[in-house]
């Protein structure tokens, strides 16, 4: 009613003789309506990215152009989702190293009732700004394993000195630290981390480091009484809810949350990553990784087969990704190196299409 008024008192002053009183209703509409356009822009938003499934390389890809993009645009805040088995770790410091960087708060939410943040998901819990779960979800089980490794000892590893496990001979004297010399460099450096990860937030060293020599795992209730998250949500209305008000540091600058009646902005993954988390898969990637083997192996013991070949060099490039050994781009380029000498072999070497097909 107030703008109608205005405007019909504007069109009045235009409709007058006098230039200069036309001249300044004129420039008096058009600031208005740019004062209406300003106000009528959308607002800051809660941007929902989900981490579903086992993280690799198509994952961390989609999550860290995700959060950069949430970062350049309004988002007050960023809510990601957790649901995962764990992953591998070269995918999961790159996301660690998105969240740290990040200019825009990001809090992780192991949800809905019945999902876990294991392995990989628990590095992502204690690097996030705010952590929180809802009821019936798990996080922990955060110890390193080799793909495609033998059995690990029984024993955990245990730190020099703490005699949490004793050696059946002398009970009063701390067991050595079990595994191989590479286990143990893989359980130290991701304790360090995972710690370096707690002291920054300020939640639970100790549990922390139990959770990767010994594989603890906690529900929620517990974990919120244990210090390792910050609150406890139903759903997403009431994670808003109680998240508004909350201090966080963002790059060393302290931000208070306003997430009361903020939009919910999911962002859902594109045909592109949903295709790649499929060849990235551990299982997956794993079989690729023995069929390229075995193919090549098979062609060397019996030169002139050429499907086991064709076969194994493809795949051995895709477990390669899968892996991360080597980033899209360069698989893509040594794909299309490979199929361009494929099909360029076809023309000289009798194959019945198996060259020029792989290629």
């Amino acid at each position: 009613h107030a703008i109608r008024c205005y405007d019909e008192h504007v069109v009045a002053s235009i409709r007058s003789r006098e230039p200069w009183l036309r001249l300044g209703a004129l420039l008096a509409m058009l600031a208005g309506w740019m004062l209406l356009a300003t106000a009528s822009t959308p607002g800051a938003t809660a941007v929902l990215l989900p981490v579903q499934g086992p993280i690799g390389p198509a994952t961390s890809d989609f999550f860290v152009r995700k959060l950069s993009e949430a970062g350049e645009g309004n988002a007050a805040v960023v809510i990601v989702t957790i649901d995962t088995p764990g992953g591998l770790d070269t995918a999961m410091r790159d996301m660690i190293q998105a969240i740290l960087a990040a200019e825009v708060p990001v809090v992780t939410y192991v949800s809905p009732s019945g999902a876990r943040a294991a392995s990989a998901g628990t590095y992502l819990v204690y690097a996030s700004h705010v952590a929180a779960m809802a009821p019936a979800t798990n996080l922990g089980a955060a110890t390193p394993v080799q793909i495609g490794a033998p059995g690990a000892s029984d024993k955990p590893l245990q730190k020099p000195g703490t005699g949490a496990a004793k050696d059946d001979t002398d009970g009063d004297q701390p067991a050595a630290a079990t595994g191989t010399a590479m286990e143990r460099k893989a359980v130290n450096d991701a304790v360090a981390y995972i710690r370096g990860l707690a002291e920054l937030r300020g939640r639970n060293v100790d549990w922390a480091e139990l959770a990767v020599r010994e594989g603890a795992s906690l529900p929620a209730d517990e974990a919120l009484a244990a210090g390792v998250i910050d609150l406890i949500a139903a759903d997403l209305p009431e994670l808003l809810q109680v998240l508004d008000g909350r201090k966080v540091k963002v790059r060393s600058q302290e931000v208070e949350l306003r997430t009361a009646g903020l939009v919910l902005h999911e962002v859902e993954a594109d045909w592109r990553t949903n295709l790649l988390a499929l060849v990235t898969n551990p299982n997956v990637a794993y079989l690729l990784m023995l069929i390229g083997i075995y193919g090549l192996l098979l062609e060397g013991y019996n030169p002139g087969a050429i499907v086991p070949g064709v076969v194994g060099a493809i795949c051995l490039l895709l477990a390669l990704f899968a892996f991360q050994v080597l980033s899209v781009n360069y698989a893509g380029l040594a794909l299309i190196a490979l199929g361009v000498l494929l099909i360029v072999a076809e023309t000289f070497a009798p194959s019945f299409g198996a060259l020029g097909l792989g290629g």
